[in-house]
């Protein structure tokens, strides 16, 4: 978003209060980091021009100097990874330069990471996602005395905890008055302790509210958390309640008033995982730990059904293996399956009664073991094979939810690793090469293990990812990557200033039309849906964000569909990490981690709507 000269980024609910001494500078263009974080993965980037030859696996690229730190200069191609004649030594998608294929666009461009805060899961230091050469793989042992000295693995990939930006010392949020003293509509709810309508002064974020502007129907204010901060990851909107997870608690508020559609559900430890959305029914699935302790295990699991409050089933879920971490999991449901995702290993149960159904924990040779799961439509499994051998890849399957057995398996060549899933119907994947420094986003055939498609786009693109894919991170949950049954829709990456949203065809990988952000400021898709895709506008310092519809036929013009009030820009732009959804009208979004601020409460959530 755009900032005044010279000023740090507005707001301050889930970021650091302090400066970090001595720590290293940004790169440029990058979102805000907190104190003692890496600099965050840059955007995607970019490919030869429209009609130039475009590179395959491997091929040498010489990315821009501006970019400092990452995109190093490359040297020239050497031969396919198997180095035999076949499709990884020919023209095409997996040679050498001939013929259009992206494997071979320089590695300054995997997806960004949100911002993680103190406190965060392996803070200080969380890094972007993407991958180096991974040096624990064959060496499974190594990865405990790893996390022990502060390096994270991410993805089946070894990143040193670095330092971050020195970002300055941020003013407390406060909500802006426009220059018109006029309010118009009531204040909205104010929860005051974030258990409903608690007690204390209210505060009025639609005074000065413009013609035009939407209103905020609602907001509330996180429950104290420590100091260290606590992860608040877990939104859901379905029928007339909207949920959210924060702490060691599930807080639910009718979506027009604000009010609570439930009493508070408290859990005896921090929340440490959740499912991204609900069931066809309502139900949702938390984790939560087992115990106060560093070490203590994201273990139990717990059903809830969104429409009532009420509790489901609630059980412990083991660990399998000596190299099976579950201090987070990754949850995901498919059909009447759960997937308990963990570092190398998954357990699914059935979500009507929790009745284990099979354990999911490495391929038959014995040589494969997951590195992550996703779920939806289809259930899929990445797996990390041979590491430290000459055959060492990575593969992607498509998993039965019932048995477990792979329906299908996709190889892919040596250095190439898994990296995000950007849809799993239809199967869209992000690939990484960390030691050329190259990047690929894959499309399959329905129901197959054959491509359909490679991104050809001369781009830098910039979805905003959260969380690390190793100890139970998820491989999906890229917020502005989403895909409809013709195209997939990524938005660009620009330091300053207007982006714009780019439709890749899932059927060629081309580019079938892009559109720029209405506003100065970049603009992520969300969802599409009935002919629309729908986006949101980052807010600027001094103006509200934007909810737009742009239509995938015609003229692809965005129309605004909610412009969010001026006087709540600074508490907009304040979720540095965030969750957003749109649904009947009415916009949605929330913190996902929360500093533990001694100076005020923290907003957790806001509403907004005409």
């Amino acid at each position: 978003m755009t900032q005044p000269p010279n000023q740090p980024p507005s707001g301050g609910f889930g970021a650091p209060q302090d400066p970090q001494q001595g720590a290293a500078p940004q790169p440029p263009g990058q979102p805000p980091q907190a104190p003692g974080q890496p600099p965050q993965a840059p955007g995607q980037p970019p490919a030869p021009p429209s009609g130039a030859p475009q590179p395959g696996y491997g091929y040498p690229q010489t990315p821009p100097a501006t970019q400092p730190g990452y995109g190093y200069p490359q040297q020239p191609g050497q031969p396919g990874p198997y180095n035999q004649p076949g499709p990884y030594n020919q023209p095409g998608p997996y040679g050498q330069p001939q013929q259009p294929g992206p494997y071979g666009q320089p590695q300054y461009g995997y997806p960004q990471t949100q911002p993680q805060f103190p406190g965060a899961p392996g803070a200080p230091g969380t890094p972007p996602d993407g991958g180096s050469k991974n040096p624990f793989k064959g060496k499974p042992g190594l990865i405990v005395a790893a996390v022990a000295v502060g390096a994270l693995v991410i993805g089946g990939v070894a990143w040193a905890v670095v330092g971050g930006g020195d970002e300055g010392k941020k003013k407390k949020p406060t909500a802006g008055k426009s220059d018109d003293p006029k309010p118009t509509g009531s204040a909205p709810v104010n929860p005051g302790n974030g258990d409903g309508d608690g007690g204390g002064e209210q505060e009025d974020l639609n005074a000065g509210r413009q013609p035009g502007e939407s209103k905020v129907l609602w907001y509330k204010e996180a429950p104290k958390v420590p100091g260290s901060g606590a992860d608040a990851n877990g939104m859901w909107v379905k029928g007339d309640v909207a949920a959210k997870a924060a702490f060691k608690e599930i807080n639910s508020y009718n979506v027009e008033t604000g009010k609570s559609a439930w009493p508070t559900i408290k859990f005896p430890q921090k929340i440490c995982g959740t499912t991204p959305t609900p069931t066809a029914d309502g139900k949702i699935v938390v984790a939560y730990k087992d115990g106060l302790k560093d070490d203590a295990k994201c273990s139990q699991i717990q059903v809830v059904d969104l429409k009532t409050g009420d509790k489901g089933w609630n059980k412990p879920v083991k660990e399998e293996g000596l190299f099976d971490f579950s201090s987070n999991v990754d949850l995901s449901i498919t059909g009447d399956t759960l997937m308990v995702g963990r570092s190398q290993s998954g357990t699914a149960l059935r979500m009507s009664d929790g009745k284990k159904l099979f354990v999911s924990d490495k391929k038959d040779e014995g040589t494969c073991f997951p590195s992550g799961f996703a779920g939806g439509k289809k259930m899929l499994r990445a797996l990390s094979c041979g590491a430290g051998s000459d055959s060492e890849h990575d593969e992607l399957q498509q998993l039965d939810p019932k048995t477990g057995k792979a329906v299908w398996t996709k190889k892919f060549p040596k250095g190439w690793q898994v990296g995000r899933i950007y849809s799993e119907s239809p199967t869209v994947v992000y690939l990484n090469n960390e030691d050329k420094k190259q990047w690929n986003i894959t499309t399959l055939k329905p129901n197959s293990s054959e491509t359909r498609s490679e991104v050809s786009v001369d781009e830098k693109f910039a979805p905003e990812c959260g969380g690390s894919t190793f100890l139970g991170g998820s491989l999906q949950g890229c917020l502005g990557a989403t895909v409809d049954d013709k195209n997939l829709y990524l938005p660009t990456e620009a330091s300053s200033g207007a982006n714009e949203v780019v439709a890749i065809s899932l059927s060629t990988g081309k580019e079938a039309w892009r559109t720029k952000s209405p506003l100065e400021e970049s603009m992520l898709p969300i969802k599409a849906e009935g002919g629309s895709l729908i986006a949101y506008v980052n807010p600027s310092y001094d103006a509200g964000g934007q909810v737009v519809s742009i239509p995938t036929s015609g003229s692809h013009k965005p129309k605004t569909l909610l412009k969010n009030p001026e006087g709540t820009a600074e508490i907009e732009s304040g979720f540095f990490s965030k969750d957003v959804d749109y649904v009947d009208g009415r916009f949605y979004i929330s913190t996902t981690r929360l500093s533990g601020s001694t100076q005020g409460q923290e907003k957790l959530m806001l509403a907004y709507g005409k």
